[in-house]
């Protein structure tokens, strides 16, 4: 029975599998996006993302822990150099992953998983959304500060122009 198992084996050894996660990990944080297969990229998410979170931190303490995970010391001084100052302010969620299709030799699911921040032609469409973004309707708030506005604008003193004089 497999009760309280919940992580992937990946049919590896655990020896095996935490290798094969630390290099996908240095490899993703060194180029931004790896392609693989979806249950590793699952399996790699689950191994990255509290790494991440742990990057945002630069401690002696955190740079430690995150380097006994990884064991690459340019993958370390690139994640806390230039990835944790990209996701900041992102809660979690640093990572996605997106579907490919099969590969051809076995019928494999494969993905892309990549950095979020990194991704700039998704960058780019989510600003472009928010430009054009439109409401349909008006809130209760609005309908409140419609009913204000006018008795506003009756308080305000319009000042006449100064007439200019030019001399003929």
């Amino acid at each position: 029975m497999r009760h309280n198992k919940k992580f992937n084996h990946l049919g590896r050894k655990a020896a095996h599998r935490n290798a094969m996660l630390s290099n996908m990990a240095c490899s993703l944080i060194q180029h931004k996006r790896i392609s693989t297969t979806t249950a590793k990229a699952k399996a790699l998410k689950k191994y990255i993302e509290p790494l991440l979170t742990k990057a945002k931190q630069d401690s002696t303490a955190s740079r430690r822990t995150v380097f006994s995970y990884l064991q690459n010391k340019l993958a370390v001084t690139e994640l806390f150099q230039n990835i944790a100052e990209k996701i900041a302010n992102r809660p979690g969620g640093y990572t996605r992953i997106l579907r490919t299709g099969f590969r051809a030799g076995d019928a494999a699911e494969m993905c892309i998983i990549e950095l979020v921040d990194y991704n700039e032609n998704m960058l780019k469409e989510k600003a472009a959304k928010k430009a054009t973004r439109t409401r349909r309707g008006k809130k209760a708030a609005d309908k409140v500060a419609e009913v204000e506005a006018p008795a506003v604008e009756e308080a305000v003193v319009v000042e006449p122009a100064a007439e200019e004089t030019t001399a003929e």
